[in-house]
């Protein structure tokens, strides 16, 4: 079927065939949701490792794109032409959290599970059913995997910021970047859904470029729902290869969380302030170097701290390619609590935007294959 028509067979009645948190057991249709931007080296590797992961017949993979300028709507038209069960779709609002709602409209009626998947990621053989068997089993409303971070083969700075973003000085220790135990948690990287229970608590909020999943979950929680982490599938994420890109993404990451944060009227926890209290001391340093320059010195305590971790991963991996990981650390750091500080000096966020409304006929712009317009900005996990 091609996306014209596909993008029809998703009309105003469709009903989801069961009450939020209610899944039935058994092979339920899973509709695979990848949102998508300039993701030409890894959309490929991606799709062929969710590929054949479920019963033909009973899944479709939807690639979301957000107006990609480069040749990732080539590559996803030639893998489909393989594999009947990839359907591209556009994505006018482009960013990650307007994909997953349009995707829940717009998805087979037949559909009662949402699958989150990463462009940026590779996914083990077996997580989808692992994913899905949970969700049934558990009577969760959606489920959360563990994140693992690694480089490909050949991206040099790459294992560098892989280093940094898989260790607990990158991470904060957040249960799903650290591995852990199967079990009901509050937040995780996110994979499979409840679609009815999703569109009834209205879907993510499209006014969050980045953190829109742990305001989802909050929300989700607060509503009765039910969240439990799948030790057994992590996945497998490719982070940036630059450290400009790196620092780009955290800003965000900063901006989202403190939005979060300021949504829900909470406080934050003593380990989000380490990053801003680095900025912090490195800001007063500059400040004070004019003046009080042995003062200024004490600033350089953090950098050291961070170069110091880097060579010392270097000496105990036996891998030179990580001697850049301090500079990874501190990038990641800064760039996130200088975002969380910019989000705090703005206006607090309003009411949740939303686009999942009872079912309804679907976006007419989505019905462009591969919408291209305004700039990007979404930026995969």
């Amino acid at each position: 079927m091609d996306t014209m028509n596909r993008v029809t067979a998703a009309r105003s009645d469709d009903r989801t065939p069961h009450a939020p948190g209610t899944l039935r057991v058994g092979h339920p249709f899973v509709s695979i949701v990848i949102p998508a931007l300039n993701e030409e080296r890894y959309i490929e590797e991606c799709l062929a490792s969710l590929v054949g992961q479920w019963p033909e017949g009973a899944y479709e993979i939807l690639v979301l794109d957000g107006g990609s300028t480069d040749r990732t709507a080539e590559r996803v038209g030639a893998f489909r032409a393989g594999h009947a069960s990839v359907v591209p779709l556009g994505n006018p609002r482009r960013i990650q959290s307007a994909a997953m709602n349009l995707a829940a409209q717009l998805a087979s009626p037949r559909a009662t599970v949402l699958l989150r998947a990463d462009a940026h990621a590779v996914y083990p053989p077996g997580f989808v059913r692992l994913c899905v068997t949970a969700l049934l089993r558990t009577g969760a409303t959606s489920v959360v995997v563990p994140m693992r971070t690694e480089a490909r083969v050949g991206a040099g700075l790459q294992h560098a910021i892989a280093a940094a973003q898989g260790s607990r000085l990158g991470n904060g220790g957040a249960a799903h970047r650290m591995g852990g135990a199967s079990g009901f948690v509050e937040h995780g990287h996110h994979a499979a859904f409840d679609r009815a229970f999703f569109r009834s608590i209205g879907g993510y909020d499209e006014s969050f470029t980045h953190n829109e999943d742990a305001e989802l979950d909050l929300r989700a929680v607060a509503a009765g729902g039910r969240i439990w982490m799948c030790a057994e599938a992590p996945v497998v994420y490719y982070p940036r290869e630059s450290l400009d890109g790196l620092a780009r993404q955290y800003f965000r990451h900063g901006t989202g969380r403190a939005r979060t944060l300021r949504k829900h009227h909470l406080r934050p926890r003593p380990r989000q302030m380490i990053p801003v209290l680095a900025l912090g001391g490195c800001a007063a340093g500059i400040a004070a170097a004019p003046v009080a320059p042995a003062l200024a010195a004490l600033a350089l305590v953090y950098p050291a701290s961070c170069i110091a971790w880097g060579m010392l991963q270097t000496i105990r991996r036996g891998d030179a390619r990580l001697m850049a990981a301090g500079l990874a650390l501190m990038t990641m750091h800064l760039s996130w609590a200088l975002g969380f500080i910019t989000s705090y000096v703005q206006p607090r966020p309003g009411p949740m935007a939303r686009s999942l409304p009872a079912p309804s006929p679907p976006y007419a712009a989505a019905a462009l294959p591969w919408h291209a317009d305004a700039s990007p900005t979404h930026d995969a996990r």
